[in-house]
């Protein structure tokens, strides 16, 4: 039974892989005549399970096998990526965040790039 089995979930794994790679996650840059890439992030979620038994045979031989397998998988839209004169700018495609840790959070990209400018108009006057 157990080689049976593993063999459905094997099978079930290559058939999720074969769903499933780099560009579920990352998706195809797309460029646009004004020179702004858009690369879309998502999530993936995956899941499956299996089970079976041996009956047994009442009239000799080897005993019958039953089972079953079964997967899934789940892609959520991340975000996207603007990449626009060697800037990028994450861009959420989730609902706006409700608590104040998470609006802090999604703060610390803009913050960070603000700092970064402030600190370089800073050189470019000492300069």
């Amino acid at each position: 039974m157990s080689e049976k089995l593993s063999n459905m979930l094997d099978n079930t794994i290559q058939k999720i892989r074969e769903l499933v790679d780099v560009n579920s996650v990352i998706g195809q840059p797309i460029s646009t005549p004004d020179g702004v890439t858009i690369i879309p992030v998502s999530k993936v979620s995956v899941g499956f399970g299996g089970g079976g038994s041996d009956f047994v045979n009442k009239s000799g031989g080897e005993n019958p096998f039953g089972g079953g397998v079964g997967g899934g998988v789940k892609v959520t839209p991340i975000c996207f990526l603007i990449v626009k004169d060697g800037n990028v700018r994450m861009m959420p495609v989730a609902a706006p965040a409700n608590t104040t840790a998470d609006r802090i959070v999604e703060m610390i990209p803009d913050t960070l790039d603000k700092i970064s400018a402030f600190v370089d108009s800073k050189t470019q006057k000492t300069e």
